[in-house]
């Protein structure tokens, strides 16, 4: 996602390097560049004309000072109008979801048939009853959340719904194509004032274009529920054509946030810089997977660094601190100190610390640009499907061999290579690898973290260990 933007930029630093000072005519060739980049990113041409505009205002009033090179200062400037252009200037409480309200908080879901409107309600109703919902700042805790499908006219999108509520373990109110989507609208606002829940999100019908019925049904939802919260959510993938549709909504409802699902396809990503500017709304959330816990709030600086090739180590911990089970990790280095040896047993809670982490795909494109590359390597599913396979050596083994690995020989191996469906030789890497793994435990024991570090850079071909290359 927005790749392309980050090399270009990347090739303007180095082809500043050498400049002493930013001038009118080496900004003029950055901007030409960064023109270029944002309109094969399929950003709308206005928004590309608009952002120009000001960072060569900014870039030619930048003092280059201290140890700062021209491409420094230059991405500084860039760093700041792309932050600026994403909401950034909204300030942070922008981006908050605001159920501060009478219960049930109504969240009204719009947008064109298969953005994915759907699978982020699912999305958005788990993210909040796990308690991860921030109001000026304070967590306010876990919500009692209710869903429900005004969506009449697709085939399924009822059940649809109720298959990804019940995935995202929040409550499903039923629905019936026969009713109309004012008196379920109704009904789903009684039911859950009655039962007391704290937010409501109203799925509502989309279509495959925008037409005037559709706009018209919207607006009588929204007249009738009054929506704390009316979202649009928008298809990264579809560049130019998100910039219109956007544009259609926003006319039609006052909304007040926009999702952008499918951040993590091959799209050229124009949306993602071009739908702030247009609706003038923030974007409140990005859809980084197809998983259900693949919704994250979205934080203009964060995503501008992830352009800029800098990374976002902020979400990275926060994504870690949110799935890791604390105890199991302090309970590993427990048995560390006491002098208890690291086993295959560990490893494979270990390994399940990592599972819960989510896509590792997603997760290395939030390191800095010069970890990219490993990132590259693991995208299309592969980081799952290599911990898949160790997890399955792992699982082939009897609980006597992961806590004694040294049991295992020749017979051994090839029962558990047949257990798992992978050749003897796979058995034998993890082995062996784990052998390594073993001895860097030892040092972190003995010596801390320089004889670790030392360790470490003995271990050739610990990059792969446990399958992963």
């Amino acid at each position: 996602m927005l790749d392309n933007l980050t090399q270009r930029l990347s090739r303007v630093v180095k082809t500043l390097r050498g400049e002493a000072r930013l001038t009118e005519a080496n900004t003029q060739e950055m901007l030409r560049e960064v023109r270029m980049a944002l309109l094969e990113a399929d950003v709308a041409l206005p928004v590309v004309r608009d952002f120009v505009a000001r960072v060569k205002e900014k870039a030619l009033g930048e003092e280059v000072v201290g140890s700062l090179s021209p491409g420094q200062a230059l991405v500084g400037v860039v760093n700041k109008e792309l932050t600026a252009l994403m909401g950034g200037d909204l300030g942070p409480a922008a981006g908050e979801l605001s159920l501060a309200v009478q219960p049930p908080a109504v969240i009204l879901m719009a947008g064109l048939q298969g953005a994915g409107k759907t699978t982020t309600t699912g999305k958005l109703g788990r993210w909040l009853a796990q308690g991860h919902h921030v109001q000026n700042g304070r967590n306010t805790g876990k919500k009692k959340v209710l869903t429900v499908s005004a969506d009449v006219y697709r085939p399924a999108a009822i059940d649809q719904l109720k298959t990804v509520a019940e995935q995202a373990g929040i409550d499903f109110l039923p629905s019936d194509p026969s009713q109309k989507p004012e008196d379920i609208a109704r009904n789903a606002v009684d039911h859950a004032r009655r039962h007391h829940y704290d937010v409501l999100i109203l799925d509502t019908a989309g279509r495959l274009g925008i037409d005037e019925a559709m706009m018209r049904e919207i607006r009588a939802l929204y007249d009738l529920v009054r929506p704390v919260e009316t979202l649009f959510v928008v298809d990264a993938m579809q560049g130019q054509d998100a910039v219109n549709t956007a544009r259609a909504f926003a006319d039609a409802l006052p909304l007040t946030g926009v999702v952008l699902t499918k951040l993590d396809g091959d799209a050229r990503g124009g949306a993602a810089l071009s739908v702030r500017h247009v609706t003038g709304k923030p974007l409140k959330f990005v859809g980084v997977s197809e998983k259900l816990d693949g919704l994250e709030p979205f934080h203009p600086d964060r995503m501008a660094q992830r352009v800029l090739g800098m990374g976002d180590i902020v979400s990275l911990v926060e994504q870690a601190q949110k799935n890791i089970d604390i105890a199991e990790a302090q309970k590993l280095a427990t048995k560390l100190k006491s002098g208890s040896k690291f086993d295959l047993n560990d490893f494979r809670e270990q390994l399940g610390q990592v599972k819960k982490l989510g896509d590792m795909g997603s997760l290395l494109e939030k390191l800095p640009a010069q970890f990219q590359q490993a990132a590259g390597q693991l995208q299309g599913g592969q980081a799952e499907k290599q911990l898949r396979r160790t997890e399955g050596i792992l699982n082939s083994m009897t609980p006597a061999e992961r806590a004694k690995p040294e049991l295992i020989k020749a017979s051994r191996k090839r029962r558990i290579a047949a257990g798992s469906g992978v050749p003897v030789q796979e058995v034998n890497r993890l082995l062996s690898q784990f052998e390594q793994m073993q001895g860097m435990m030892k040092q972190m024991k003995k010596g801390g973290m320089s004889k670790m570090m030392r360790a470490m850079g003995g271990m050739k071909g610990l990059g792969r260990f446990g399958g992963l290359r």
